[in-house]
């Protein structure tokens, strides 16, 4: 069925002349439109959180359209056609006086998930509304994925949130980002701070300097914490400083994938696109699935290592139809810190993804194996 989620499209539908019979009509404002409605055929016409006047919802539901009335009340819209960014989910903070981030959509959400029992609302209405609003996240995150008419190279790098700013393996995170953007690869994270940020400030310094990014990761360092509270502050001095150019947009789009689950945790501001979800269970599942170029797993903690086993699982059992490559940043610390990469290299013995595995203190040989996985995708693509 087609979708039609902002006006203009579906202005452009009617004045071409089309039906809206089995068309997906979601989160419009429709009160100026109830002639065109009733002049429609309207057989199998479905209305996602749309406004309409008390007239038209009657007519509309006698000729057989199906209705999913707006909620009210809410901070968030469950019908949402589009992914959020970091101007709308930060829309009123100020870097000069940091507290107002507690203004802000984002913050605002986070508070009204917390009101109404955090991860176990008690309100059947409020947890529809929660699925509703993730469902709405996920039908948009699907045309993201695609550029062009062909799917985007996505890799992950999973990492931990509590990584600081002027760290090195910050900066080596960063900087293997900025090199994989270079090379056309669509960057994701789960959207937090930390590893993820350094994930995202790589990308968006694709079509910058050296001295451009070792001069942000000095500004940045001013607040090395996401518990800091000049974190975000010195991030949008940052965004200031060096903003994102046209000319670099096609580099520097990445994808963050956050959740309100961690909303003490602020969502990536170098993101310039954010699926962010209430349910943590379907937005992690949902990353590594997505991550079909390949997932890197730079030092982090228990959230890293459990998307370790998880990644290890889809590919250990071929659930996502694609085995791609796990490659570990940091040898001492996946064989020593935290003793993973062992037990994960004898799991994988006799396995496909065995040969996937990948253990290095270098991010060329990241980037190189990257490229050629790629590229035997591409092969296979073609033949296929």
């Amino acid at each position: 069925m087609m979708e039609l989620e902002d006006l203009t499209a579906f202005e452009q539908h009617l004045a071409g002349g089309r039906s809206l019979a089995n068309v997906i009509l979601q989160g419009l404002d429709l009160t100026a439109w109830s002639d065109a409605l009733l002049r429609s055929d309207l057989t199998g016409t479905v209305f996602l959180g749309c406004l309409l006047d008390a007239k038209t919802l009657l007519r509309v539901v006698e000729q057989g359209a199906m209705v999913f009335p707006p909620f009210s009340g809410l901070p968030y819209s469950p019908y949402r056609g589009s992914l959020y960014t970091p101007e709308e989910l930060y829309a009123g903070f100020d870097p000069a006086h940091p507290d107002t981030y507690a203004d802000t959509p984002d913050a605002r959400i986070y508070a009204h998930w917390n009101s109404r029992g955090g991860a176990n609302p008690p309100s059947l209405l409020e947890t529809l509304a929660q699925r509703l609003h993730d469902h709405a996240i996920s039908d948009a995150l699907e045309d993201v994925l695609q550029h062009e008419g062909r799917p985007r190279r996505v890799v992950a790098i999973m990492g931990g949130h509590s990584m600081l700013r002027g760290a090195p393996d910050y900066r080596s995170v960063a900087e293997l980002a900025r090199a994989l953007a270079r090379r056309g690869f669509f960057l994701v994270s789960g959207g937090g701070p930390g590893a993820m940020e350094a994930t995202h400030l790589g990308a968006w310094f694709a079509g910058r300097s050296d001295g451009d990014l070792d001069a942000a990761l000095a500004l940045l360092s001013q607040a090395p914490s996401y518990k800091d509270r000049e974190w975000l502050a010195r991030a949008f001095e940052v965004r200031a400083a060096w903003p994102m150019r046209d000319e670099d947009r096609a580099l520097g789009d990445s994808l963050g994938i956050p959740t309100w689950l961690y909303g003490h945790e602020p969502p990536n501001p170098f993101a310039t696109r954010i699926a962010k979800y209430f349910a943590n269970s379907v937005r992690e599942e949902g990353l590594l699935t997505i991550a079909r170029g390949g997932v890197v797993y730079s030092p982090g903690s228990a959230g890293t290592v459990q998307e370790i086993f998880q990644d290890a699982c889809q590919n250990h059992y071929n659930t996502v139809g694609i085995i791609s490559p796990m490659l570990f940043l940091g040898r001492e610390f996946w064989t020593q810190t935290r003793p993973v990469y062992p037990l994960l290299e004898h799991l994988a013995r006799g396995h496909e993804y065995a040969r996937h595995l990948l253990l290095t203190d270098s991010q060329e040989d990241i980037v190189q194996a990257l490229v050629r996985f790629d590229q035997e995708r591409e092969g296979q693509f073609k033949v296929g």
